[in-house]
């Protein structure tokens, strides 16, 4: 099989790397997972550097060296044209493919969500480390946000809702705010007894940062028990989803009509039963003709069926990709 009939698929997040090697008939011949891909902390360079040995794993398993016929990249912050342009430019440097296209990795949910036939329309909200929201509409249409953070407007993810749970349990423990179960789940998780041990182990760094994250399960298993506080962080983070979805299909001139709305990412992929109740409510209120699915394949999927899309791959090679991912 020459290498020009095989394509590497890349999904790089925040909290971890997914990359394929696939051919245009659809068949899977290799996968591997790495860790996060941080351009902003790292620099584009070392971050790209992260997806090399990946990249040297799934060649290897099918016995090939490169370069490919083409690379689709869907990675975390490229968020900007600038971004894009210069992780586009950094990944074809390595001679991994003959042929490069980066996109923001919000895209690769969306394209796993979508049909294989047809023009590409819908909207896709992750809510994973962080909060992102892409849709694509009519003669090619796009709708996207920075996704920079608070300076972007963006609210919620797993990281943020950890730190409001931080915030209201603090506030809890000392008085300043409404009395919250979290007070307690929080430092019990880690061993500890009270706030005040929490927030210093954490301010000292004698429990580690990445820890942090395991704060908000905890969050929704508060919730769950029907603590108002929790409660409604939960509630919040719905209302941002299914606004962001609705803003995202007005953009497009999609909400008079059933379009797929993806929702997926580690906090929504879980289906908290709150925050998915909350979230398909909203949504039905704000876009009534909206279509939610939660996708809980993996977002490399996409990635991979974007290789088949600019392949002009045949419809029964769309089934054996999918049918691979399960």
């Amino acid at each position: 099989m020459g290498l020009t009939g095989t394509a590497l698929a890349i999904d790089a997040g925040n909290s971890k790397t997914d990359v394929a090697l696939v051919t245009a008939d659809g068949e899977l011949l290799g996968t591997a997972r790495g860790g996060g891909f941080q351009p902003p902390v790292v620099g584009v360079g070392p971050a790209v550097d992260v997806l090399a040995p990946l990249v040297r794993s799934v060649l290897d398993q099918a016995g090939l060296t490169g370069p490919v016929g083409h690379l689709s990249a869907f990675l975390a912050n490229a968020d900007l044209p600038v971004e894009e342009a210069d992780l586009t430019a950094e990944v074809a440097g390595r001679g991994w493919a003959r042929t490069v296209s980066v996109r923001n990795d919000t895209f690769a949910l969306l394209r796993a969500g979508l049909p294989d036939d047809g023009e590409p329309v819908g909207v896709a909200v992750v809510c994973g480390a962080g909060i992102n929201c892409a849709g694509l509409g009519r003669r090619g249409a796009v709708a996207r946000f920075p996704a920079l953070g608070r300076i972007s407007g963006d609210w919620g993810g797993g990281s943020h809702l950890a730190d409001e749970a931080l915030w209201c349990a603090a506030r809890a423990e000392d008085g300043r705010g409404a009395p919250t179960g979290l007070a307690r789940a929080l430092p019990a998780h880690f061993g500890l007894t009270t706030m005040p041990e929490l927030i210093e182990a954490l301010h000292l760094r004698t429990l580690p940062g990445h820890r942090r994250h395991e704060l908000a399960p905890l969050l929704f298993a508060v919730a769950a028990s029907g603590d108002p506080v929790a409660r409604g962080i939960v509630v919040r983070q719905a209302e941002e989803i299914a606004l962001l979805a609705a803003v995202a299909l007005e953009r497009l001139g999609l909400l008079g009509e059933p379009a797929p709305v993806v929702l997926g990412g580690g906090v929504l992929a879980a289906r908290h039963p709150l925050l998915h109740e909350q979230t398909t409510r909203l949504l039905s209120e704000r876009a009534p003709e909206a279509v939610p699915q939660v996708v809980t394949a993996p977002p490399v999927l996409g990635a991979a069926l974007d290789t088949l899309d600019r392949a002009g791959a045949a419809a029964g090679a769309y089934g054996r990709l999918r049918g691979a991912w399960g």
